[in-house]
């Protein structure tokens, strides 16, 4: 029941309810079997600002020192920073204690390879495999290595974005930009990093407390204060970033709030024109992500959902830049190896600079469809069972089964897929006008609640 519908494993990690799922002793034990499965050797630890994450903390360091790993305690950073730092200290791994978008009650351990990257879902299993043996082998007291503390971390991430973009060609602008940094990291980093960049800045939800004064998944609902913020100021754009600093939306010049998937989509037209090549992104990602590959030649491969699996796809097929269109999520794997906010910020000023356009002109030429999406509380069992139904009634239709179950259409998709994230079921679907995405939503949506009423009563 309760306990195990809010404890959620999979290759984002572990992610629970905070005294509930999710306690000392859990993460302590998570920490050790991680610590026996990357081997003897540096681990680093950051967290993001929820009240929860001090405590976590000292029970993820108690795990890894009791196994003989040497924590190092990055403090409070973005997740991309973290990522990248286990590269650059040539690290065993790296445990990231952040629920990212999940709400205030929720917290997690994201759990990251020596790559940078997160387990992928075979080193996941294997190392749960590990945890539920019980028998991590404590070391000796003679063992025990010390822990320290790594400053400035974020210092180390940001030069590495302003090698990678024309730094001056930002600065010549000073554009006006609002950011909304939702309580989390980017109440520690983004106003610095933005102003470094010779932009005036004008934030919200900017005490780093991790209260959040709103939903921290930065979807366009949520925005409304950020939207204000643009119009009151006459900014030339608006960000609004999660509570861990990888996901990015949008708020254009106007003041009105873009569609997650825009920040993709504006950063890929971006960047392909510079480096043209392949492009992955998940099959939650808008196809209008094609029409721009398209034009610069260039072929987008698709991937799960997940940003590990994206990652892995690029690397599998060689590919630099990529994303998660659903969640404002942006790779580019020459800076970081995981979706960065703070990247994806850099790209969107540089376009903004050498464009010379307002967003709310860019945006009115790039996006030609129309996206919705709901979710439902579902347990992971009941999700899987309701995608095994759905996949055989349509089984004419031309599917998309690599996640869950995605039905094409000429004009548009329906994806439906348990999330990685939450217990819950979510349909998506996109199609080439708002009146069709509507009529696909209402329809999908009336034949899920009808299968989960019939799960729901069977015995």
């Amino acid at each position: 029941m309760k306990f195990r519908q809010n404890l959620k494993f999979g290759t984002s990690g572990v992610r629970g309810i905070v005294g509930e799922s999710l306690t000392p002793r859990l993460t302590s034990a998570l920490a050790a079997a991680f610590g026996r499965y990357v081997g003897v050797g540096r681990v680093l630890v950051g967290r993001d600002t929820r009240p929860s994450g001090e405590m976590f903390e000292h029970s993820v360091v108690a795990g890894l020192l009791s196994v003989g790993c040497q924590p190092v305690l990055l403090g409070v950073v973005p997740t991309p920073t973290l990522q990248l730092m286990v590269i650059e200290a040539k690290a065993s791994g790296g445990i990231g204690i952040t629920a990212s978008h999940n709400p205030g009650e929720w917290n997690a351990l994201k759990l990251i390879g020596r790559n940078g990257t997160f387990l992928d879902e075979l080193e996941a299993g294997e190392l749960f495999d590990v945890y539920n043996q019980n028998d991590f082998n404590p070391c000796r007291e003679s063992e025990l290595r010390t822990m320290w503390r790594m400053e400035d971390a974020f210092a180390t991430h940001q030069k590495r974005i302003f090698a990678n973009i024309d730094v001056e060609a930002i600065r010549k602008h000073r554009f006006k930009v609002a950011i909304d940094c939702c309580n989390g990291v980017g109440a520690v980093y983004s106003r610095a990093f933005l102003e470094e960049l010779g932009c005036e800045v004008y934030a919200i939800h900017e005490e780093p407390s991790g209260v959040f004064e709103r939903v921290p998944e930065p979807l366009p609902e949520h925005l409304g204060a950020l939207c204000k913020l643009v119009r009151s100021k006459k900014c030339h754009i608006g960000f609004a970033q999660d509570p861990d600093g990888d996901r990015l939306s949008v708020v254009d010049d106007t003041g009105t709030a873009l569609p997650t998937h825009y920040s993709l989509l504006m950063t890929a037209d971006h960047v392909l024109g510079e480096h043209p090549g392949p492009i992955v992104a998940n099959i939650q990602t808008s196809m209008n992500l094609e029409e721009i590959a398209s034009t610069y030649g260039c072929e987008v491969a698709y991937a799960k959902v997940g940003e590990i699996n994206v990652v892995g796809k690029m690397i599998e097929i060689g590919a630099e830049f990529g994303g998660e269109g659903n969640c404002g999520g942006v790779i580019w794997r020459r800076v970081t190896p995981g979706r960065d906010s703070f990247i994806t910020m850099a790209l969107l000023l540089e376009m903004l600079a050498m464009c010379r356009e307002r967003v709310s002109d860019i945006v009115a030429d790039l996006d030609h469809y129309s996206t919705m999406s709901v979710k439902f509380p579902c347990p992971p069992s009941t999700a899987r069972e309701i995608v095994r139904e759905m996949t055989s009634r349509y089984a004419e239709r031309r599917l998309m089964t690599i996640d869950g179950l995605r039905i094409n259409y000429n004009d548009g998709w329906a994806l439906i897929r348990p999330s990685n994230t939450e217990p819950v079921l979510r349909l998506t679907v996109e199609a080439l006008s708002q009146e069709r995405t509507e009529a696909f939503i209402k329809r999908f949506e009336a034949e899920l609640k009808e299968l989960l009423d019939q799960f729901n009563q069977t015995p």
